[in-house]
């Protein structure tokens, strides 16, 4: 395993961090499938992972409990834990420490290493900084309840310059980064401005939700064509080890040869390891997938549960796989759209938008949705 700086706090975590977001699961998304889980943690952190990354709400409230059966028979003290505030669920400032309690609690610890404010944003960071969860957070980590404050992001350049100007001395932040997402929400820019105030910088989405690990044939042929013989899911995981502001990045594996694939992918890791050939075929694929997707769904699920049924990152899902040309797909998938429940489907969006206020990727989702239908319900072309 390879070891990188986190920030300036003098310590080094694995190149390769485990994200519990998309654990193994059994019929839906909130039963995991607590013993392979466990096992494809526990292979990791023997193999030298030593940061793993969970949050409040991931998998219906699940994937703490589950992190913390994995963290037992002494692998706490081997590993780097993380966590996350559910930030819109803070109604008043008492809910700090409640979260907080009840966070400990379920990770069988006495202390988060690693504690962010979830999605932070535009709009919640005002709130909650006016709260008092600056001082709040100092007196945690005073008391030992956590060790490091710092914050996942989903917002833009100026959004992040801004909170790291309205508090000088946040520890790290996360964000959402990719060979494909350079320019979309912090972006490079982002990562270098938050490198470069000495924070530690953790990589969320490295792999765009999966859809960078299984391009469609035109992008898996320009890899397979180019020395050195690599996945997509190393080539894109090497780009971002490949830079020196990057501390940790975080892969959410569902399944053991995920974990083992990606283990040893790190172990080839490097800062600067890319030739100019390497990074020409990265640039290569980055330009072909700019034709491709259509809708910048990662799968995170933030959207639900919609309060009508719709299952919205299934329905992004058939539409962008139908959309990329040349794919063939539009039958098969018109086919699964039809084998939805009525009202798991497209056409059941009542454009509430309640959804839209918790997508990271700022999607329009009730302005898509129509076309969705209109796309898979058989009634027209692809838009």
């Amino acid at each position: 395993m390879k070891y990188r700086k986190f920030g300036n706090l003098g310590i080094e975590v694995s190149a390769l961090g485990f994200g519990a977001m998309r654990f193994p699961t059994r019929g839906n998304q909130n039963q995991i499938d607590e013993p392979l889980a466990v096992r494809m943690m526990r292979y990791a952190f023997d193999q030298g992972v030593n940061y793993v990354d969970t949050a409040y709400p991931y998998h219906g409230g699940e994937s703490e409990r589950v992190v913390a059966k994995a963290l037992r028979d002494g692998y706490r003290d081997k590993v780097y834990l993380a966590t996350k505030m559910p930030i819109w669920l803070v109604e008043k400032s008492s809910d700090f420490d409640r979260f907080l309690r009840e966070q400990l609690a379920k990770l069988e610890t006495e202390s988060i290493d690693f504690y962010l404010l979830h999605n932070l944003h535009r709009h919640t960071w005002p709130k909650i900084r006016d709260m008092g969860v600056v001082d709040w957070a100092e007196k945690a980590v005073a008391g030992g309840a956590i060790r490091y404050f710092g914050f996942s992001f989903h917002d833009d350049y100026e959004t992040l310059e801004g909170i790291l100007n309205d508090y000088p001395d946040w520890s790290f932040c996360q964000i959402q980064y990719n060979y494909v997402n350079e320019d979309v929400q912090a972006g490079t820019r982002g990562l270098e401005l938050a490198a470069s105030k000495g924070m530690g910088v953790v990589i969320m989405e490295p792999l765009f939700g999966g859809f960078l690990a299984q391009p469609p044939e035109s992008i898996r042929r320009i890899f397979q064509e180019a020395p050195p013989k690599r996945n997509a899911a190393e080539w894109a995981l090497q780009w971002l080890w490949n830079k020196e502001e990057i501390s940790v990045v975080l892969s959410g594996m569902s399944t053991m040869e995920q974990v083992v694939q990606n283990v040893a992918a790190s172990g080839r890791s490097g800062v600067d390891s890319l030739s100019a050939g390497e990074m020409e075929v990265i640039d290569r694929a980055r330009e072909r997938y700019g034709a491709l997707h259509a809708i910048p769904c990662t799968k995170c699920g933030y959207c639900m549960p919609c309060p009508q049924g719709v299952d919205i990152p299934k329905n992004f899902e058939l539409y962008n796989d139908a959309a990329i040309p040349g794919h063939n797909s539009l039958q098969l998938n018109r086919n699964l759209y039809a084998q939805l429940a009525d009202e798991r489907k497209a056409e059941s969006c009542v454009r509430c938008r309640e959804c839209e206020s918790l997508c990271p990727q700022h999607i329009p989702i009730s302005e898509w949705m129509p076309k969705v239908h209109r796309t898979l319900g058989n009634t027209g072309e692809a838009d």
